[in-house]
């Protein structure tokens, strides 16, 4: 027999209180963090990591669909960064020659390069900001509790 669903919330406890502001102030200031040190190279940390998606896909080059789930954002936001690629010189688009309907983008030289020259100011703030003050017993932690909260329940997605 199930139960009456109530209106009344479950609220936290001190430690779910605790856990939630701990994850709520990551998630709110870790970007900024991670953002400031890429602005030396006239980067967002999204537009970091959507030119370091392409230049990660075979060929450098990617649907933009793919792109946008793996920059874990909207398509239409997608489309006015890469927009602002293109017209920087670092970024192709075209159709998708195995299926129209669908759009690739193509890291460019000048692209590249600038991802080469991008890449080590990032991973140094992500070694400092994140992984160096980590234990790899922490590390393996955060691994598991990521992949559990990017698991997007039915009734949310």
């Amino acid at each position: 027999m199930r139960m009456a669903r109530t209106d009344e919330p479950r609220w936290l406890t001190p430690s779910e209180k605790e856990a939630w502001t701990g994850l709520v102030s990551l998630v709110l200031l870790l970007p900024r963090e991670l953002e400031a040190p890429l602005r030396k190279v006239d980067l967002t940390l999204f537009e970091y990591l959507t030119l370091s998606h392409i230049s990660e896909a075979p060929d450098r080059r990617i649907r933009m669909s793919e792109l946008a789930f793996l920059a874990n954002g909207s398509l239409s936001r997608l489309s006015n960064v890469v927009k602002r690629f293109e017209q920087r010189g670092w970024v192709t688009r075209s159709p998708d020659p195995d299926d129209g309907r669908y759009t690739i983008a193509s890291l460019t030289d000048a692209g590249y390069r600038l991802v080469v020259e991008a890449a080590p100011v990032h991973v140094r703030a992500v070694r400092e900001l994140v992984l160096d003050p980590l234990t790899d017993a922490d590390q393996r932690a955060l691994t598991r509790i990521a992949s559990k909260l990017r698991a997007v329940p039915p009734e949310f997605a």
